[in-house]
């Protein structure tokens, strides 16, 4: 890793289940991507949301990701996929109230 980056990007086993990360924080590289990339922030808008934040470290965690895009392309599709997986395994309880709420006003309703 080049040392401009190296001085915004760590990777500690200990933080953030070592995955690359903006030095001083606990926001993952994969995050500033998912920010960026796909939500279409600019740098300057994830700054003024996270103000500790500069935006070095933003740019740093772009490069890092353009250096390690195949590796962190695989680990946030991996967090969706297990995401999915939570989702399909546990019952939604707002899901289930609506469908009660629904059922009883279709009970409730006058016949004509």
């Amino acid at each position: 890793m080049p040392s401009v980056i190296r001085e915004h990007i760590v990777c500690t086993p200990e933080t953030c289940g070592g995955q690359p990360r903006i030095a001083g924080s606990r926001i993952p590289v994969k995050h500033v991507v998912i920010w960026h990339e796909r939500i279409g922030q600019t740098p300057a808008q994830i700054v003024s949301e996270y103000p500790h934040l500069t935006l070095a470290d933003i740019h740093a965690a772009l490069a890092y990701y353009h250096d390690h895009r195949e590796e962190i392309n695989a680990d946030i599709q991996a967090e969706r996929r297990e995401y999915e997986a939570m989702k399909e395994s546990m019952p939604s309880l707002l899901r289930e109230k609506r469908e009660a709420r629904r059922a009883d006003a279709a009970d409730d309703s006058i016949p004509s």
